[in-house]
């Protein structure tokens, strides 16, 4: 789902969803909305996620229109949860049982393998049998009906429509007959409603639980902060808190803001964030996150971000968002069921015709029974739940590794990937480089540095976060600088001390023809040989010097390169440094030199990506996050090397929130078990409907069999899908 520029989002819970077909129409109604630019709605999750343009529409509007289609919807977070419609449901099959089992008792005279079990006179009463029949089937069934009403006002059709046409006939069957002196058959449509219910019941539970594995942010979620005002200490809820605020982070707990570290020195657990179990050090300076926990001593902080604008908050809400958009199975899916339904009532009313001309010409009785049996086996839910199940258990697991996906799709694709782009700042390096030598043409080092901190002091590149870190140890006094511009790839430029300072790597030195000297192009040579990154400095348009600087490659990228090798991906680094240093990197971590792509603008990346994907290959970019934007969105996958950084969650497809490259070969398997369950779960449902429905139409099973069936089949593919958390837990232990 694309967000357009200004436009909201809305993420809500949704209550009265009886199978994917309801989804569905949840979908298409509000999407014709006016304003509203993307619906992306969540059966198993029983969630939806809205984006809408809040000039032409607004939330309220949307969740009235939900309302008018027969579903209870209210903000997440605010008004409730699914236990509730759980609580509601247990309830609901516990008087089913209750009066179905004297109903299910009467069924031994219908087998003569059966008729020694013996039957009290009591409920053998027609009449109570019809008083207990109508208690479930109007009473316990009444919300089918109310599901079936709102489905057909909107000429759709769903679960509920299917399950109330089907008892409904059941049990008039059954009364005619009790009129005429014929058989009984009442515990027919009790047995189907119970049946039901005791399926949604058992598919409801399992389905929370995976919703519970795939949220794992709502236990790292406070409602009360210890805050200092006026020399005193006093517990208050997150409501009252305001930026600047000073708290007390108490040991054990999870912090309720984002904030600064003022005082104190402590222990911290991150591993919501990076993934990481292991313990950092934080003391006063340092930023913190919400949800993070202090496991040394209480530390006061500053808060500098509360509610939906803290780390932990847009992680989770990238995650359900995440949750809530659909791959292009579960599109394909959606399609399927939409026609599911109509097909199967069709099909129903041909076997009632079959049965009534050929197979048993004139009986009615027996005709209903299977034409009933075919419709209570027909339900959509399996087929619909076999991919979003699977998609919510696996991007909970990798949030949990601080791996957050933005998108269910782009987990598809990555399960199709066969080559991956790498930058080497950040991705493959530490992205912290070293200043290790200034070469000054005129003048000092340290004057040049001088200027060089001054004019980059606007700049995020990690190349000036370089320069200036060694300017503040050499104690040098920076002046102030204005008309700062910077040049993606390529440099920047300012103005200090009425001088025009630019600074860039050889691409921008060479547009702007800069001349260097032998000792100039002696020194490059040198540096470039160590494997170094050489950029250069002018001043008014002369170049005076050049900046080496080295940044160590991570630990985890040449054993990520080999794993994700290994697996038959082909590995391509891009980089805007020199060839020379590109190549050193791709030496050192095992990529071979002809897929090394050095002097690449951000647009050169791109492009190169585009002109593989014209290949027929399926691209992942890995990189930065700021200058490898527009190859990030070119990609089938892009993956923003975030190292814990809130901007970095803004860009690519997929965020690795600590930069660490077995980040994506982790993200790579899982996307693999994760596909090939879904896959399980869809063969499931294929297999559940190609037996049983035509069994039911040559009089195979009971109508109470099928409506059994048809619940069950949906508790089969959430279990399978709940078996790929052990997969992925086996994975991940390796």
């Amino acid at each position: 789902m694309q967000q357009q520029r200004g436009d909201h989002t809305l993420d809500l819970r949704i209550h009265g969803m009886s199978c994917t077909a309801c989804a569905t129409r949840i979908e298409r109604a509000v999407g014709k909305l006016a304003g509203v630019s993307g619906v992306s709605v969540h059966y198993a999750a029983k969630s939806a996620y809205i984006t809408f343009s809040p000039e032409q529409t607004s939330p309220t509007s949307i969740i009235e229109r939900i309302g008018q289609l027969g579903f209870h919807a209210f903000l997440y977070g605010k008004d409730g949860d699914n236990s509730s419609e759980l609580d509601s449901l247990k309830v609901r099959v516990f008087v089913a049982v209750l009066f179905t089992i004297p109903l299910l008792w009467t069924m031994v005279h219908h087998y003569a393998w059966l008729e020694a079990i013996p039957v009290p006179l009591l409920i053998q009463e027609p009449l109570l049998q019809f008083v207990l029949a109508a208690i479930v089937q109007f009473f316990i069934g009444m919300p089918f009906y109310f599901g079936a009403f709102y489905a057909l006002r909107e000429r759709t059709a769903n679960m509920d429509v299917l399950v109330a046409i089907g008892t409904t006939a059941a049990f008039a069957y059954s009364y005619i007959s009790m009129m005429t002196g014929g058989a009984l058959y009442f515990e027919t449509s009790a047995v189907v409603i119970t049946a039901v219910l005791l399926g949604k019941l058992l598919e409801a539970s399992a389905s929370e639980r995976v919703m519970k594995e795939g949220d794992s942010y709502a236990s790292l979620q406070t409602n009360e902060a210890i805050v200092i005002r006026g020399g005193t200490r006093e517990k208050t809820s997150l409501a009252k808190i305001r930026i600047g605020d000073q708290l007390i982070a108490a040991v054990n707990e999870p912090l309720p803001t984002d904030g600064i570290i003022v005082e104190g020195h402590s222990t911290m657990d991150e591993s919501f964030l990076t993934g990481e179990s292991a313990l950092v050090v934080r003391s006063a300076g340092d930023q913190v996150y919400a949800g993070t926990i202090v496991r040394g001593q209480a530390l006061r902080i500053r808060v500098t971000a509360i509610g939906p604008d803290t780390m932990l908050s847009r992680i989770a809400a990238l995650t359900r968002q995440a949750q809530a958009t659909k791959s292009s199975i579960g599109r394909r899916v959606d399609r399927l069921s939409a026609i599911f339904v109509p097909i199967m009532m069709l099909l129903s009313i041909a076997t009632l015709i079959l049965w009534l001309v050929w197979l048993a010409p004139g009986d009615w009785g027996k005709a209903s029974l299977h034409a009933l049996a075919v419709l209570l086996a027909a339900c959509p839910c399996a087929l619909g739940l076999a991919a979003p199940i699977s998609l919510v258990l696996a991007t909970g697991k990798l949030a949990r590794r601080g791996i957050v996906l933005k998108e269910a799709g782009a987990l598809e694709r990555l399960a199709q990937l066969d080559t991956i782009v790498l930058d080497k700042t950040g991705t493959l390096t530490e992205g912290k480089p070293a200043l290790t030598e200034v070469s000054a043409l005129s003048g000092s080092p340290s004057a040049l540095l001088r200027l060089a901190a001054s004019a980059e002091a606007e700049s995020q590149h990690p190349f000036a976060a370089a320069i200036k870190a060694a300017a503040k140890r050499a104690g040098l006094v920076i002046p102030a600088s204005t008309a700062y511009h910077a040049f993606p790839g390529k440099g920047i430029e300012a103005v200090v001390e009425s001088k025009r300072v630019e600074i860039g790597n050889a691409g921008f030195a060479a547009e702007r023809e800069w001349k260097m000297n032998r000792v100039l192009l002696s020194f490059v040579s040198r540096r470039e040989e160590l494997g170094e990154t050489v950029i250069y400095a002018a001043i008014d348009g002369e170049c005076v010097g050049a900046f080496a600087f080295t940044d160590q490659v991570k630990r985890s990228s040449t054993e990520a390169v080999s794993a994700m090798a290994a697996q038959g991906v082909q590995i391509l680094l891009a980089t805007g440094d020199h060839s020379s240093s590109a190549k050193n990197v791709a030496r050192i971590t095992g990529i071979a030199q002809e897929n090394v792509h050095a002097s690449m603008l951000p647009e050169h990346k791109a492009e190169l990506i585009r002109e593989l994907q014209a290949e027929g290959r399926v691209i992942a970019m890995a990189g930065d996050g700021w200058n490898d934007a527009p190859a990030l969105a070119a990609a089938d996958v892009g993956i923003a090397m975030g190292g814990g950084t809130e901007a970095a969650l803004d860009a690519g497809h997929m965020t690795l929130l600590r930069s660490r490259l077995t980040g994506i070969y982790e993200a790579f398997q899982i996307s693999r078990l994760t596909v090939r369950n879904i896959r399980q779960n869809l063969g499931f449902a294929l297999l559940y409907n190609s037996i049983v429905i035509p069994f039911a139409a040559v009089g195979g099973i009971e109508p109470w069999m099928a409506g059994t069936a048809m619940a069950l089949s949906s508790v089969s593919v959430v279990f399978n899908a709940l078996r790929l958390n052990g997969q992925m837990n086996r994975f991940l232990r390796k």
